[in-house]
């Protein structure tokens, strides 16, 4: 398992806040397939965080989806919730006149505009949520997951805030995710890890059963973006905050003669059909309800089955 630095995860992503909105391509995508799987459920929350909320991308669906809830977003940088403010909040108008008397009332109207509340922004880690337990009905987590290297922690939090039936939907990478970049620097570079390791979908599924979560459902969807040159992959990677933030990562300067390498491997990678650089993005989606799993895990309830070796199962069919 590798170990990250809440700390570098912070900071990079507190440096990328005012880049984020315009590299963000692929996250505002995966918010749009989040709200409709919203769509699918018929789950009325009065309570919703937003766990890694960011700049708001899923949060202003959210807020649009459930208007008279009470919509929380978290996140790790405070920077990012700044950046989120506009989404926060809607204009709404005054009570207006049913007519107006030309353009200049129209302009007082205007600078007359309220501005209301839609969303409580939390600076905050989502390994120490500050809501109290069974207090939340929906968490939804657009691409955070990645960015937690103990998911039974992470889980086992969100089991605690959602009360039961609570639901919970979210999406991470999976381990085929920037499998171009990695394999490109493994060529360069065997003796560190400089692309971070992404856990799979069966395996998240397995965390959230452990963890108080019953009939988990998990699916992947494939993403691949196109770049002209190989730098443009790492660039669009920083802009967003995405970083390598394995506390074993090499923390020393990289040579140009190696980062030259890196990116020499990943050219001879290009598509020769379209003469694009790809980067691929596995996305998994998952979601499961706040109660226990009655099929699968080891609190399931037992009465009524035997449990028999193969062994054994083999020697009563030969009877």
């Amino acid at each position: 398992m590798q170990s990250f630095s809440r700390q570098h995860i912070q900071q990079h992503f507190n440096h990328a806040a005012p880049s984020y909105d315009d590299a963000a391509i692929l996250q505002k995508t995966v918010a749009e397939r989040i709200d409709e799987r919203l769509e699918l459920t018929t789950i009325e929350p009065k309570i919703i965080l937003d766990l890694g909320a960011g700049t708001g991308l899923l949060t202003e669906k959210v807020i649009q989806r459930y208007p008279d809830a009470q919509l929380f977003a978290v996140d790790l940088s405070e920077s990012m919730l700044k950046m989120a403010s506009e989404r926060l909040y809607t204009s709404r108008w005054p009570n207006l006149p049913t007519k107006l008397n030309g353009f200049l009332q129209q302009c007082t109207l205007t600078k007359k505009m309220a501005k209301r509340k839609t969303a409580t922004a939390i600076n905050a880690d989502v390994y120490q949520l500050p809501f109290a337990d069974n207090s939340v009905d929906l968490i939804v987590s657009n691409l955070m997951l990645q960015w937690c290297d103990d998911l039974d922690s992470v889980f086992a939090e969100f089991r605690r805030v959602l009360r039961t039936e609570g639901l919970i939907m979210f999406t991470t990478f999976g381990p085929d995710t920037l499998k171009e970049l990695r394999q490109a620097w493994q060529s360069a570079d065997a003796n560190y890890e400089h692309v971070n390791t992404f856990i799979d979908m069966h395996d998240i599924g397995d965390a959230l059963i452990r963890n108080g979560f019953g009939q988990p459902v998990m699916d992947m969807e494939i993403f691949t973006l196109t770049y002209d040159k190989p730098i443009g992959v790492l660039k669009d990677l920083k802009a967003i905050g995405a970083t390598n933030a394995n506390k074993q990562r090499n923390n020393g300067l990289m040579g140009k003669q190696l980062f030259a390498s890196m990116l020499n491997a990943y050219e001879a990678i290009r598509n020769p059909v379209d003469n694009k650089i790809p980067a691929t993005y596995e996305v998994v989606h998952g979601h499961a309800w706040a109660a226990q799993e009655i099929i699968k895990g080891p609190n399931r309830d037992k009465s009524g089955h035997i449990e028999i070796s193969l062994d054994e199962f083999s020697a009563q069919l030969k009877r």
